[in-house]
């Protein structure tokens, strides 16, 4: 994807995560982050973007530390929310394509910029999912194509990292499949943090002839929100070995 494509979502997500969160109200508890409520979402988003702005406007090269959110409530915590998301996407789409900061995952798009817009895009998505699910609705549509994305994110950036727990004491192999997409990526999980190989729907089965121990199944939206643990990682989508599903869902929070 583009990086205006990224900063159009950012854009969007941020302001339907704002109209939610405040047609459900502040004190609404989050079901996909038990012991949240609205407020707790707004806080750690609305700081999330400011951290994210910092990075690119100013060009850091080293990490910095997280900003503490106000204890602000009501409407004047969604204004705050909507004045960081707002300069965040002013941010994104007024610095250079070849500007210079610091990122944080093993695998990355071609620039730091493209790195905040990607990982901007698909944090404010993600928890515009907690709103909706505050507000008791349905997730809204996510585009396959960037859920596929997402899901890239995910299993080759986040879970390759040391900090990943998704992790077994025997080697097991955990294949994932986007059904409408065509992508398929093969986890390679043991003691160590996980491997991930990826192939497209013209690869070898499993991108590297690797036998699966376990096979999730579903269009790119569904296992973007399951693998984010947004709605449960059960059903017909998952065959062979359900532990390591279950395994996925006790140690795969980030």
């Amino acid at each position: 994807m583009e990086i205006i494509s990224y900063v159009k979502t950012v854009a969007r997500e941020g302001e339907q995560l704002a109209a939610v969160a405040e047609r459900a109200g502040t004190d609404a508890l989050v079901p996909t982050c038990p012991q949240w409520r609205v407020a707790d979402l707004l806080r750690h988003t609305g700081s999330v973007h400011r951290w994210a702005t910092g990075y690119v406007a100013r060009g850091l090269t080293e990490r910095a530390p997280f900003p503490q959110a106000p204890e602000l409530v009501g409407g004047e915590l969604l204004a705050w929310f909507r004045e960081g998301h707002a300069t965040l996407v002013r941010t994104l789409t007024g610095t250079s394509a070849d500007a210079q900061s610091w990122t944080f995952l093993p695998t990355s798009p071609p620039s730091p910029l493209a790195f905040w817009a990607r990982r901007q895009a698909h944090e404010t998505t993600v928890h515009r999912m907690d709103a909706e699910a505050a507000l008791g609705v349905p997730f809204g549509a996510v585009d396959p194509g960037f859920a596929e994305d997402g899901v890239d994110e995910l299993l080759t950036g986040f879970h390759g990292r040391p900090q990943s727990r998704v992790r077994t004491a025997q080697p097991r192999v955990l294949r994932v499949r986007a059904s409408d997409t065509g992508a398929v990526w093969t986890v390679h999980l043991s003691a160590e943090p996980a491997r991930t190989v990826r192939a497209d729907a013209h690869g070898t089965d499993g991108a590297d002839g690797t036998d699966p121990d376990c096979t999730l199944t579903g269009e790119a939206s569904w296992l973007y929100s399951a693998l984010w643990n947004r709605q449960p990682l059960t059903g017909p989508g998952v065959t062979g070995d359900a532990e390591l599903a279950r395994l996925w869902v006790d140690t795969a929070g980030i």
